[in-house]
């Protein structure tokens, strides 16, 4: 007989969503605690509406406040992300996504292009080639 296999980590975007409501928290709420907790004044509930949709996962440093915040074991939703990350790694090439790693729309601009402006704001200066 075989036995089972392990359990697969749950995947990221779900155990979040779940962790935040069960707290009765929006992602609203689950944002602004967040940016407190990180001090950090720029995330908003959109970017805790990509991560439980996974359309993006957070990064360590998000990953270490969110297990502050919502009080879960950080090893948890590392492997939670590294799941998530394996399974989306399959949809990266999927409908609607850009055929080639790193293709960027025509039209825009960014770092080592032509013109754009810098995280701050202020206008970069030209590059060529």
């Amino acid at each position: 007989m075989i036995p089972p296999a392990p359990p697969r980590p749950a995947q990221l975007g779900p155990l979040l969503a779940r962790c935040r409501l069960d707290r009765g928290w929006s992602q609203q709420r689950a944002a602004a605690e967040l940016c407190a907790a990180a001090g950090v004044p720029t995330l908003s509930r959109h970017e805790v509406s990509r991560w439980e949709r996974q359309r993006r996962v957070p990064g360590g440093f998000w990953l270490g406040w969110l297990a502050v915040v919502l009080d879960v074991p950080l090893v948890v939703l590392a492997e939670a992300a590294a799941a998530t990350r394996r399974a989306g790694s399959a949809r990266a090439t999927g409908p609607g996504r850009a055929a080639a790693a790193g293709a960027r729309p025509a039209g825009r601009t960014g770092p080592g292009r032509t013109g754009g402006t810098t995280r701050g704001g202020e206008a970069r200066a030209r590059t060529t080639g």
